[in-house]
């Protein structure tokens, strides 16, 4: 779910966004190799909360940037890293484009289960061919034990069946709401909800990642309970797997 904040953040994301919701994909065929001090993904997940962390990763998409803060989804081929609002400036931010290789140096936080590099992390941009990670087939590991290791990673769900998230004042039901509770309107949060398996889960559009002009934002606000579906999307976690999806196909 996502956090409250102060102020409305910027719309300052078209490009990035753009990239997250297209689901274009390029690999690096060379190995990661780790800087000095810099940590493996194994190192980082195993460390405490609120441990120091320095880790090296690679841009996937860039969710928001605000007063000078970024939050990012990232990636390299051992795991993903979720950076929140990280010390950004504006130019820095323009250049951190899909695939880019950077440093980042901070805090490892925890958020009603998501695991994160918490607020005031730093951004260094390092030379690197660029790698975006392709889409792991998450289906059989939806309601596993196994779906939480790959927290943050880009998924993606085959045939998974939509189903009623709720109903409107008539007693209809509803394939999506806006926001977690209906509360809101055209450009806020879309949750839906999907049965994978024996199993049903809650899906969100995050607003800031992909708003009302991208192609998975408006497919989801045509879905019908019943239609089968292939998703794709970064596993973000809240209080349980609770997916920001970036690209909804109906079979």
């Amino acid at each position: 779910m996502k956090r409250i904040l102060a102020i409305m953040l910027v719309a300052v994301m078209a490009l990035a966004a753009f990239s997250a919701c297209s689901g274009e994909t390029k690999n690096n065929g060379d190995e990661d190799k780790k800087g000095e001090g810099v940590m493996t993904h194994a190192e980082y997940i195993a460390a405490e909360k609120d441990a120091a962390v320095v880790i090296e990763t690679y841009v996937q998409a860039k969710q928001s940037w605000w007063e000078d803060k970024a939050t990012l989804y990232t990636q390299d081929k051992d795991g993903a890293y979720f950076i929140y609002n990280a010390s950004c400036s504006q130019e820095l931010y323009d250049k951190l484009v899909a695939g880019t290789k950077i440093k980042v140096t901070g805090f490892k936080g925890e958020y009603s289960g998501e695991i994160e590099i918490a607020e005031g992390a730093t951004i260094e941009i390092e030379e690197a061919e660029p790698y975006l990670a392709p889409a792991f087939d998450a289906t059989a590991l939806f309601g596993t034990d196994e779906l939480e290791k790959h927290m943050n990673e880009f998924f993606t769900v085959k045939d998974a069946v939509v189903e009623a998230i709720g109903q409107d004042d008539d007693g209809n039901d509803l394939a999506f709401f806006y926001n977690y509770n209906n509360s809101g309107e055209d450009g806020n949060d879309l949750y839906f909800k999907v049965k994978i398996g024996e199993n049903s889960f809650t899906f969100t559009v995050e607003s800031y990642l992909c708003d009302n002009t991208t192609e998975v934002y408006n497919a989801v606000k045509n879905l019908k309970v019943g239609d089968v579906i292939d998703v794709e999307g970064f596993l973000y976690w809240y209080e349980g797997a609770n997916p920001h999806v970036t690209s909804v196909v109906v079979k």
